[in-house]
């Protein structure tokens, strides 16, 4: 199957003010809890890397890329202050066992081939004890997935390695791992990835709206994602 494509770009998330109250929460709660070394599976363009930075934590970035010319320490062009380790393997990370005390997973686990496989890897380099934070997770029954693709946006199903989760199938999953879970949440009632003046003027009212609607009851069966948060074993 031909892969979807999201037609304002792969970097809307970037140029959304409501997206990026989204994640200064994430980065805001990690922060917290205030972990010393954290690895951001998955950094993507750099963001959350950049913005725990911020907040003074010691973050390690890594992606799997692997149409990359090489591997391994790279600065990320948007970043380029932040050097990522970029690898060729779908599954293996590069570090030693215990290397880390936090693991963020933002939008990147529904995507990976071998979920199985790749957190038995997050478990290894997590300390005993350590925290994996899943944001971003696909939501099987979500309603704005299926909206994005009755009208041929992208939607979280439409390649090959995309899975969409249940919360039951989540905590099953991440279990199976020698993960104990927390806490799970369903999350994000109203589309999030808007760009321009408009989105931009109403991200405070679009923000506190989608939180209030993703903690009803009955309606937030709906949400666009799941998110987790889980120590391992």
């Amino acid at each position: 199957m031909s892969q979807l494509r999201d037609r304002r770009g792969t970097d809307v998330n970037l140029r959304s003010e409501p997206q990026m109250r989204e994640y200064r929460a994430i980065v805001a709660r990690i922060t917290r809890d205030a972990p010393e070394r954290i690895l951001d599976w998955g950094c993507g363009w750099g963001q959350i890397t950049h913005m725990l930075r911020e907040q003074r934590l010691d973050v390690t970035a890594f992606d799997y890329r692997p149409e990359a010319p090489r591997e391994g320490v790279q600065p990320l062009d948007r970043y380029p202050a932040i050097e990522a380790y970029i690898s060729h393997d779908p599954v293996a990370l590069p570090f030693e066992d215990g290397s880390f005390d936090a693991v963020l997973s933002l939008g990147v686990l529904e995507h990976v081939a071998d979920p199985d496989m790749s957190l038995e890897e997050l478990n290894r380099v997590l300390e005993p004890g350590g925290t994996l934070y899943v944001y971003k997770l696909p939501n099987r029954y979500s309603y704005l997935e299926k909206v994005a693709k009755g009208i041929g946006l992208y939607y979280h199903g439409a390649n090959p390695d995309d899975t969409v989760y249940t919360k039951r199938s989540a905590i099953s999953l991440v279990r199976a791992h020698g993960f104990q879970v927390r806490e799970v949440h369903r999350a994000n009632m109203l589309p999030l990835t808007l760009d321009g003046k408009v989105a931009t003027k109403a991200a405070g009212a679009i923000w506190l709206a989608n939180r209030g609607l993703a903690r009803v009851p009955g309606l937030n069966l709906v949400a666009t994602n799941l998110e987790l948060v889980a120590t391992a074993r």
